[in-house]
């Protein structure tokens, strides 16, 4: 680059991550043949991401832990052998034709919960039946209504002293550490806290987990290395959080979010503006060391059915377009998984600049959000889980040849699931490729 980062546009910035995508670094291809079908793999997302028509409707193939059932084993065992994990991912990219490859990093490594004493989730054989196909996000209130003032006054020292404990039995003894602004200008005051054993054995606790999920990352790293070197780009790059679902989810919960938005609007609203900055700061720094520059964004509690539209416009909407915007501004691409309907927030949503962003839709009407967000916006959705698990190939490609035939005109759609499917039949997922093939190409 002949200009420092910090000169570049958000369109010369987005330039340069569309070129770290199609050409990774440090990636030797298996053959010229195999990095030139990479490169057409991405310029089919990138031409839908910026309204383009490809040379056919690209696909992702919503397969979620599948790799796991179709590989002949259950998603507890790939938690816990890292070699099942590796065998079963690098079989279902052998055995199926695909646009782009999602790597086993949502499989987490159960030692490491177990290690951690991690209560946000539940998992097969910790609060599940040991042949449960994925794991549970467990709710709570895990920031008491009084701890607003807490957490505006120092969001740090309420992770470390408060959420922390909670969520996360090992470092149940952080919340003895006091106040931490005690440090300043005498840094070793902290020196006592690491002659409690408890404290001690907290760390210790992380440093077992740090060993054990190094284990983890270096198969997944593997896998991932050698997808690219096959030419399968990867589709999601980082990640982030809206800031609303960050306190409904794992903060104060549902019942909690919900009365705040009633009881104390205000400091909710204080400290959506505080995590903001804060979320995308990480969500930059996790891109850096990325390929894709897609940044993946599930939207948990902003659609139709949760909250009334005064509410989504008011709580929810304008600090997510806060976090949307600073993405793109860093020539990132956010990558909005809208949850459930969002058939009524679609003239709210489309107010953002054009060919910027994919909104993946889940339940939402597909013609109405072409209609409306087409001139926009790229648009990804939304095949019926329901249809790829009980229904037959022929079904799917029906299915699949409708939504290319609404969604797919002048470009800017991706085919892909309304969510991830964990079980069923391989030939549906097989059948959305024939579907592209035979129904998306362009002319």
């Amino acid at each position: 680059m002949e200009k420092e980062w910090p000169q570049l546009t958000p369109k010369e910035k987005r330039e340069e991550r569309f070129n770290k995508w199609l050409s990774p670094p440090q990636v030797t291809f298996t053959s010229s043949e195999t990095e030139s079908a990479y490169k057409r793999r991405v310029n089919r997302f990138i031409n839908a991401v910026t309204l383009k028509e490809p040379d056919r409707v690209p696909v992702v193939l919503p397969s979620g832990f599948f790799p796991a059932h179709y590989g002949g084993t259950n998603f507890r065992t790939v938690m816990y052998d890292y070699e099942a994990l590796r065998r079963s991912w690098l079989k279902f990219l052998q055995d199926f034709e695909m646009d782009a490859y999602t790597p086993p990093s949502l499989v987490f490594p159960g030692k490491v919960y177990e290690t951690l004493d991690y209560k946000l989730y539940k998992w097969p054989g910790h609060g599940l039946p040991p042949d449960t196909p994925t794991y549970q996000f467990v709710e709570g209130e895990y920031m008491k209504e009084d701890e607003y003032d807490l957490f505006l006054r120092d969001p740090l020292e309420f992770t470390l002293k408060c959420y922390l404990p909670r969520t996360v039995g090992a470092l149940a003894p952080f919340q003895k550490m006091g106040t931490l602004s005690y440090v300043l200008g005498m840094p070793l005051r902290f020196m006592p806290l690491a002659t409690m054993p408890d404290i001690r054995t907290a760390f210790k606790a992380l440093a077992d987990a740090g060993e054990e999920y190094a284990k983890w990352q270096e198969i997944v790293r593997e896998v991932s290395q050698i997808a690219l070197e096959s030419g399968y780009p990867p589709f999601r790059g980082g990640a982030a959080v809206a800031p609303f679902d960050t306190f409904a989810d794992t903060l104060r919960g549902t019942k909690g979010i919900v009365m705040d938005m009633y009881r104390q609007p205000e400091k909710l609203q204080k400290a959506m503006e505080v995590v903001t900055p804060l979320t995308l700061e990480s969500a930059i720094s996790m891109a850096e060391f990325m390929i894709s520059p897609l940044v993946f964004m599930p939207l948990h509690k902003g659609d139709d059915v949760f909250m009334s539209d005064t509410h989504f416009e008011t709580f929810y909407w304008p600090t997510l377009k806060k976090l949307i915007m600073g993405l793109i501004e860093e020539g990132l691409v956010p990558l909005l998984f809208a949850e459930g309907r969002y058939s009524n927030r679609l003239d709210v949503i489309k107010d953002l600049p054009k060919g910027s962003v994919i909104w993946h839709f889940d339940q939402t009407d597909m013609a109405r959000a072409k209609e409306i967000l087409g001139d926009t916006a790229c648009i990804a959705g939304n095949l019926p889980t329901s249809i790829l698990h009980t229904g037959t190939p022929e079904d799917v490609k029906d299915h699949c040849r409708k939504l290319i035939e609404i969604c797919g005109k002048g470009g800017g759609y991706i085919l892909t699931g309304g969510a991830n499917i964990d079980e069923g039949d391989p030939d549906n997922l097989r059948a959305m490729m024939e579907a592209a093939r035979e129904f998306g190409l362009y002319g």
